[in-house]
């Protein structure tokens, strides 16, 4: 098992790394629409911050040598259900149409810093990648 921290992430201090290897997959820890390095949510609501959270996410599978179309799997977690469609809108544009990812999704009572999404992945990164 091989444990990941961008130094972005480790300058925050907090209680968890930015994803985990195990085996052949990679679990990315929930982003959220941060500032890398910092505590501050960016501004424009909820597709500001779902643009944010992916790109976030970009930055942790890029450091691995990985991109969107190594990820196997997505959970969403949105503080409003009924602006799914508006996550959608910014979600869709980082994957090829014919290669989505699995997904789930639901409606948590809060997330970190009062954000509006939260969102964890897991990625394929085979052995042979990595060497």
């Amino acid at each position: 098992m091989q444990h990941i921290t961008l130094p972005s992430a480790k300058a925050l201090h907090l209680p968890f790394c930015s994803a985990v290897r195990a085996g052949d997959f990679l679990f990315l820890s929930g982003a959220i629409g941060n500032r890398p390095g910092t505590m501050n949510l960016v501004e424009g609501g909820l597709q500001a911050q779902a643009r944010q959270a992916m790109e976030n996410i970009g930055e942790v599978l890029g450091a691995c040598g990985l991109g969107f179309a190594d990820t196997v799997k997505f959970t969403i977690m949105l503080a409003d259900m009924r602006r799914w469609a508006e996550f959608n809108a910014v979600y869709l544009g980082y994957f090829d149409p014919d290669r989505l990812p699995a997904r789930s999704a639901f409606g948590p009572s809060g997330l970190a810093l009062g954000g509006e999404v939260e969102i964890e992945c897991i990625a394929y990164w085979p052995a042979v990648a990595a060497a």
